[in-house]
C-alpha cells in the first residue's frame, strides 16, 4: 500500500497538469450564441473558421456565419486507423498560413479573435484554437459544442447529435456548403 503522503504528491502533480489545461480550455470556449453574436459584429470583428475537413461539410451541413473553412485536421483516405474503426487523419500543413491568409484578406492581424469550430468542439476545435494560440495568435477562441454538437446517451435517439451545438441551436445553417467559402485543392 502507498503511503497516504505520496497518494496526496501524486493528486496534486495530477491537478497542476490538468487546471492549467482546463482553465485555458474555459478562457478559449465559447457556447455557439456567443460565437454567433461575436461573427455578427462589424464593430469588433473577429475571423471565424469552420475547421472541419470539407467532405465532413459535405454531409453534415454548414453555416454561412463563418468566414471560411480552413481544415485544422485533414483525412487521409489511403490511411486506416483501425483503434478509432476510421480513416487517419493528418494535422493541415498549411493550417497556419491559411489562417494568415484570411485574416491579411479581411485586414487583420494575429492580435485578432479568431474563432474555430468543429464538429464537438473536442478533437479540432478546441485543439486547433490551442494549436493557434501556440503560433502567436493570443486571442484564438472555439465553439465549445461545434456544430453538430453532443451524442444523445440514451432514449429512442441514443447516439444522434441531438443535445446541442451549432445545428441545434436554431442558429442559420444550411446542407450545402458554400462554394466560395469551402476549403478547395482546385483554389489553392
Amino acid at each position: 500500500m502507498k503511503h497516504p503522503v505520496y497518494a496526496l504528491i501524486t493528486l496534486t502533480l495530477a491537478l497542476m497538469i490538468w487546471l492549467p489545461t482546463t482553465s485555458q480550455a474555459q478562457d478559449m470556449g465559447l457556447s455557439t450564441a456567443q460565437a454567433y453574436e461575436m461573427s455578427q459584429n462589424d464593430e469588433t470583428p473577429v475571423l471565424f473558421i469552420d475547421v472541419r475537413d470539407p467532405i465532413e461539410i459535405m454531409f453534415i451541413g454548414f453555416t454561412d456565419a463563418v468566414d471560411a473553412n480552413i481544415p485544422y485536421l485533414m483525412v487521409d483516405r489511403s490511411q486506416w486507423d483501425s483503434e478509432k474503426n476510421r480513416f487517419r487523419m493528418y494535422q493541415n500543413p498549411d493550417f497556419i498560413a491559411d489562417i494568415k491568409t484570411a485574416l491579411a484578406k479581411r485586414g487583420m492581424d494575429n492580435t485578432a479573435t479568431i474563432i474555430t469550430m468543429c464538429r464537438s468542439g473536442s478533437e479540432r476545435g478546441e485543439p486547433s484554437a490551442r494549436f493557434l494560440r501556440e503560433n502567436g495568435f493570443e486571442n484564438a477562441r472555439y465553439v465549445i459544442h461545434g456544430f453538430q454538437g453532443s451524442a444523445a446517451k440514451d432514449g429512442k435517439q441514443k447516439g444522434l447529435r441531438i443535445i446541442n451545438g451549432w445545428q441545434n441551436s436554431g442558429l442559420p445553417w444550411q446542407a450545402k456548403p458554400n462554394p466560395d467559402k469551402i476549403y478547395r485543392m482546385d483554389s489553392r
